[in-house]
């Protein structure tokens, strides 16, 4: 920010899950990056060059209303535990706004968060520009302060990465737990559970998103969340899933044989996902792209699909023409944080940006064969594969935070065969 600059911050508040009950809360991730204050209804000011640069505006505290929903850190804590330079209650906040952004030169804020804020802004430039003669001058920009704080968020500190290997290896329990599981008469809605259990153990808030358990067809829909079908001899079952801890997010994808074995052509395309990961990742590293990883999965995915037969393309004209989309839709990499599709630039002066060092983000190649696909060799359709690993670059090439997920065949089989007592 610039000196002088003010930025005006929202925290998220309670949201409706049916008439007077809620979803759990879960702070704004901007606000919990910037501030690690995890309560409903708070706002900041970031005042640079301010003797006060940190304001926040809290809950104030109210035992008759912490009875029924727990302690709020107050004023008092937003001082104390929070490290604010002032608080105040967040019913003053709106009343507080224009002393505190006055002279501000320029003031960043989200238009359209809070349309009280957005009229207090526009009311308060108006009255400075009719003023100016008295040398009180209206701001000389509003920006969003998203671009700096994304950006910042892109490059994990020490104490991020931390946080991100402690949710994998919680992750990496959860798969093993519901992984034990994928035996024939099982319901995907158990494996749903067993992940749940563990995460929560385990410590953690719970899944980082809607967790995917896909047996058989159901995983080639990519975002199926049902989970209530039951598991098949003879088929597998996709288990997208990880947990949230403090915040940051896991997201990791395995597919298990039920039974224990891969049967003939879900073992063949899982090969062939297999082997497309492992040129990606072999691709991760400092001055490489995702869009570089992209097109390292993307050719050994093409391949494959010729070599089985689900394409009749060579592989420069089914890339070119985009013919494997049919059974490939998605990217390989997103970015990976507080969100599980983190925030961040994918492009840097028009092209793919460069990855550097303490940059997160996922390999997830897949290869879906939907069951009514009458061009596929019909023992293929209904099969669903994608192998997903949490990697960050490091200085000479990655670590990759789920590494200890088993993904070769014989370690899958042998941790679902665990789970036959």
């Amino acid at each position: 920010m610039e000196e002088g600059s003010a930025a005006i911050l929202l925290g998220a508040g309670l949201r409706t899950r049916s008439n007077d009950t809620h979803f759990p809360f879960r702070q704004d991730s901007d606000f919990h990056y910037l501030t690690g204050f995890d309560h409903p209804n708070a706002a900041a000011v970031l005042r640079k060059g301010s003797d006060e640069p940190f304001v926040l505006f809290v809950e104030p505290r109210d035992p008759a209303a912490e009875t029924w929903t727990g302690f709020r850190p107050g004023v008092e804590g937003a001082v104390e535990t929070y490290d604010a330079d002032r608080a105040f209650s967040c019913e003053e906040f709106h009343t507080r706004l224009p002393e505190l952004t006055a002279g501000a030169r320029v003031i960043y804020h989200v238009l359209g968060r809070d349309p009280k804020v957005d009229a207090l802004l526009v009311e308060q430039n108006e009255n400075a520009r009719i003023r100016s003669r008295m040398g009180l001058l209206p701001p000389d920009a509003l920006r969003d302060p998203r671009l700096l704080i994304h950006e910042m968020r892109l490059f994990k500190t020490p104490d991020e990465l931390e946080t991100m290997r402690r949710a994998a290896e919680i992750s990496r329990e959860a798969h093993a737990e519901a992984g034990r599981l994928a035996h024939p008469g099982a319901f995907e809605y158990e494996l749903e559970a067993m992940l749940d259990y563990t995460f929560r153990r385990r410590g953690a808030a719970g899944p980082a998103y809607d967790s995917i358990v896909g047996s058989g067809a159901n995983a080639t829909v990519l975002h199926y969340i049902s989970n209530r079908d039951p598991l098949r001899e003879g088929e597998a079952v996709l288990i997208d899933a990880g947990c949230e801890l403090e915040g940051y997010a896991s997201d990791v994808t395995r597919v298990y044989p039920v039974g224990g074995r891969f049967a003939g052509p879900t073992r063949e395309l899982y090969q062939v996902v297999l082997a497309a990961q492992k040129a990606a990742l072999e691709t991760s590293s400092p001055g490489q792209t995702l869009e570089a990883v992209h097109q390292a999965a993307l050719r050994g995915l093409v391949e494959g699909l010729i070599a089985l037969g689900l394409l009749d393309d060579d592989a420069e004209t089914a890339i070119e023409t985009r013919s494997y989309e049919r059974y490939y839709m998605h990217r390989t990499s997103h970015w990976l944080g507080l969100d599980v599709h983190d925030v961040g630039s994918y492009v840097a002066d028009g092209a793919p940006r460069v990855l550097e060092p303490n940059m997160a983000y996922t390999v997830e190649p897949g290869l879906y064969v939907a069951p009514d696909d009458d061009q596929a060799p019909e023992a293929y359709r209904g099969i669903g594969i994608r192998i997903e690993d949490d990697v960050v670059v490091t200085a000479d090439h990655h670590e990759n935070l789920t590494e200890t997920i088993p993904k070769e065949i014989d370690d899958v089989e042998a941790l679902v065969k665990e789970g036959r007592g």
